[in-house]
């Protein structure tokens, strides 16, 4: 099943700089698509009046689009190869994109939420793949914490083109379709070392989703808290009696943990022979700091110093999650499980605000630390009982 990058033999020992600005050229292009998309959208069908819980059902379609595109981007990538996929991945989320401005009926961005985001989620899929398959075995943790920074610069980059563009016109549109076709150049430049999947997957989709759950887990834990707590936050905070000004600079401050730590998490993750022992002392932490917001919610100064250690320990679930993935897998099994976790991902980003804000509603506001701090319990649980009753395996 192992198949080395096209063009290398034996193992990896230096990082083939060609093939990691491809893959993340392709992420940041994908950062950057959801974050301007996002905000856009919604304020486009504000405006066109469309309720608040319709905009809510629209924008939850980016997470069915994942869930209902990754058990095939493995088989495509086999039969067209990965850097075509990606490139025609690229093509079609480009074209979807500019279509929300061409198409005004409502009811018809429902399908175009499934196309432009399912070809999004390929990207993504296949970028972790490619960067996971290039990156040396002693030096994957450095290689994802640098995807993972750009991956939250892209993000970040995102709403500041929409603060800048608008929401009038074609323009914002434009520029965002024209951000993930330029990313084509980097992939296509460096196609011909793309990773090779010469065979399909052996097992079926759902079943790379067990196959290392501590990976897996903490994708979804990672998803739910990422996505809940940034939704829910600044009414949590809010409520706490913070102003929205200071409430949005919390959220700033979380951000900058988020970007600060991947680089020395993946560093640290190196260094350990088993790096689910660097997630569970993450999920200790981020169990510690969601106990702690009750306790800290009346100082703002308290507040930002745990969420930006926090943030990034949250963040780092990913990191570390996506690296501890590729130290044990190679190949199609690579990429299927590279699926399966984005999966996991997009369930845990359906899952996390439903949880977190059902659990405001019946707890009151504290409910929101609760419910983080339930995620949280989850994991460790489940991360200690595998390096208990499973010590060699993922």
């Amino acid at each position: 099943m192992t198949q080395p990058q096209s063009g290398t033999s034996g193992p990896l020992e230096h990082i083939h700089w060609r093939s990691l600005i491809a893959a993340v050229a392709a992420i940041s292009a994908v950062g950057i698509a959801i974050g301007l998309g996002l905000p856009l959208l919604s304020i486009i069908m504000e405006k066109r009046g469309i309720s608040p819980t319709m905009i809510g059902i629209n924008s939850a379609m980016a997470g069915v689009a994942a869930m209902a595109a990754a058990p095939f981007t493995t088989r495509m990538a086999h039969a067209w190869g990965t850097s075509t996929t990606m490139l025609l991945a690229i093509l079609l989320s480009a074209i979807s994109g500019l279509g929300f401005y061409y198409i005004e009926n409502f009811w018809l961005w429902f399908p175009l939420r499934l196309v432009f985001h399912g070809a999004i989620t390929t990207l993504f899929i296949l970028s972790e793949f490619w960067i996971n398959a290039a990156a040396p075995p002693r030096r994957r943790g450095l290689v994802l914490g640098i995807y993972a920074t750009v991956l939250s610069l892209g993000f970040a980059t995102g709403p500041l083109l929409f603060s800048i563009l608008g929401s009038d016109g074609v323009r914002p549109f434009a520029v965002g379709a024209l951000i993930i076709l330029v990313a084509a150049i980097p992939i296509f430049i460096a196609r011909g070392e793309s990773p090779v999947i010469d065979e399909k997957p052996e097992l079926h989709f759902m079943r790379y989703i067990l196959l290392v759950p501590t990976a897996t887990a903490a994708v979804f834990i990672f998803g739910a808290v990422e996505v809940g707590g940034l939704s829910l936050f600044p009414i949590y905070a809010t409520r706490a009696g913070f102003s929205e000004p200071q409430a949005a600079l919390l959220l700033t401050v979380m951000g900058i943990g988020n970007m600060a730590f991947q680089i020395p998490l993946g560093m640290i993750s190196d260094r350990m022979k088993d790096r689910r022992r660097l997630l569970t002392i993450m999920a200790v932490i981020g169990l510690v700091g969601a106990l702690s917001l009750p306790w800290v919610s009346q100082n703002w100064l308290l507040m930002a110093v745990v969420l930006l250690l926090w943030g990034g320990c949250v963040a780092g679930l990913y990191t570390v999650g996506l690296s501890h993935l590729g130290s044990r897998l190679v190949g199609a099994d690579l990429a299927a499980a590279n699926a399966a976790f984005i999966f996991c991902y997009a369930v845990g980003t359906v899952v996390g605000p439903q949880a977190i804000g059902a659990a405001i509603d019946v707890s009151g506001n504290d409910g929101f630390a609760w419910a983080i701090a339930a995620f949280f319990g989850f994991y460790l649980v489940l991360s200690l009982g595998r390096m208990v009753f499973r010590p060699k395996r993922g």
